[in-house]
């Protein structure tokens, strides 16, 4: 079974989102079939989250869109230096941002490593 395109998987996500009461939008468009998703996290605390693709290794049988923490709870001039480093050679990214007090998007992530 083969991942939802890129268009589907982020309109759903930021339509589910906004039905909830938090704000959210895309921040960029990328390409619209297979193009990576970046989720951005303001926890209107003055700090971001950054959830990013997992790597397909870690993935498993899944056959979904899985995430990873890439930063909990920075700066948000950290967040924006990675999606920026990230565009720079892959224009096809999408960059999603909503607006979240907690620290569960409500998506699919591969275990973090205990320290």
């Amino acid at each position: 079974m083969s991942s939802f395109r890129s268009d589907l998987w982020c309109m759903a996500f930021v339509r589910r989102h906004n039905d909830m009461g938090n704000m959210c939008v895309v921040a960029r468009r990328g390409d619209p079939i297979a193009g990576q998703i970046f989720i951005e996290v303001d926890h209107l605390d003055g700090t971001c989250s950054l959830f990013t693709p997992a790597p397909t290794i870690s993935r498993g049988d899944s056959a979904g869109q899985m995430f990873q923490r890439r930063f909990a709870r920075v700066e948000p001039a950290k967040v924006r230096e990675r999606i920026d480093q990230e565009i720079s050679f892959d224009p096809d990214l999408w960059v999603l941002s909503i607006d979240l007090r907690g620290d569960d998007p409500g998506i699919d992530m591969v275990r973090e490593p205990k320290a």
